[in-house]
């Protein structure tokens, strides 16, 4: 990551001759700095996608201005789906958890070490187990209970909080509730979950049973966004770890917690570096 200011461009449109001329031409024009990029050409869709790190002392302009001028010279004759962000403005990150703390604990430790540079405005829970260790470091903590004959109201708190919180992102570190469709498909692309298999193996609860019981020698773990399709959302990452015979549903348990946390911590990365791009339930992933 880099030290001085920078405004990240992310891109996808189809596939034409000239798009990183004419996007990379428009940048030197104004005396943008390109630090980074990426490209991608989808063969099979036609599509084409790119991440552009610029540096933004070098423009002579704000970030509106140059939004503006993009939108007008290079975006809209391209047919661009684009978005520009500023690496200033940090981004901030509502944690849902219910019981299970191995991973709110991961995201806390690189947040307290500055791994993971953003905001936290609030944890929310449906149990009330781990308000302790969330207010000893000084993020409020929401409780709120999800039963059978709530869930509406649940959900309606949930989406009231995140927004009250001005929410860009919430990240599901091992909330064991399904989201209401409403909610879902309000915050597209902005909820992020670790599902414990490697998917589409093995979705829904119980998985490191169900691999159990299926004999598997790999299990996994997944970072995905949540549509209100179960499990079913556009993968960010995965990684795997090798068991064997000998291991009981405990044992992959026990071993599964370690890559939940780092499949997490490293798809929440890419969240909030703009390095995902996502196109139909599919992503490109710009490492």
């Amino acid at each position: 990551m880099h030290r001085d200011r920078f405004y990240t461009l992310t891109a996808s449109c189809p596939d034409q001759v000239g798009i990183i001329a004419k996007v990379s031409g428009f940048i030197a024009g104004n005396g943008g700095w390109i630090l980074e990029s990426s490209f991608h050409a989808d063969a099979l869709t036609g599509r084409y996608f790119m991440r552009i790190e610029i540096k933004a002392e070098a423009l002579p302009f704000l970030l509106a201005e140059f939004r503006e001028r993009f939108r007008s010279a290079v975006a809209e004759p391209l047919g661009m789906d684009w978005r520009i962000t500023d690496s200033a403005v940090k981004k901030r990150v509502v944690i849902m958890v219910s019981k299970q703390e191995h991973c709110l604990y991961d995201l806390l430790a690189r947040w307290q070490a500055k791994e993971l540079d953003i905001e936290i405005p609030c944890v929310v829970s449906n149990h009330d187990a781990l308000r302790g260790f969330v207010e000893w470091h000084g993020i409020p903590f929401h409780h709120v209970p999800v039963g059978k004959d709530n869930k509406a109201q649940a959900y309606a708190e949930i989406a009231r909080i995140f927004e009250d919180v001005r929410g860009d992102c919430m990240v599901l570190a091992r909330y064991m509730q399904i989201l209401s469709p409403e909610l879902c498909d309000a915050l597209p692309g902005r909820i992020i979950n670790i599902h414990h298999s490697f998917l589409p193996s093995f979705a829904g609860a119980k998985p490191y049973h169900q691999a159990y019981e299926r004999g598997v020698k790999l299990i996994g773990a997944t970072c995905h966004y949540v549509t209100s399709e179960l499990d079913a959302g556009p993968i960010i990452e995965q990684d795997v770890i090798r068991i064997d015979h000998s291991d009981s549903p405990e044992d992959m348990v026990r071993y599964g917690k370690d890559i939940e946390k780092t499949v997490l911590a490293r798809g929440l990365r890419y969240h909030l570096e703009d390095r995902v791009l996502v196109h139909g339930n599919k992503t490109v992933v710009f490492r």
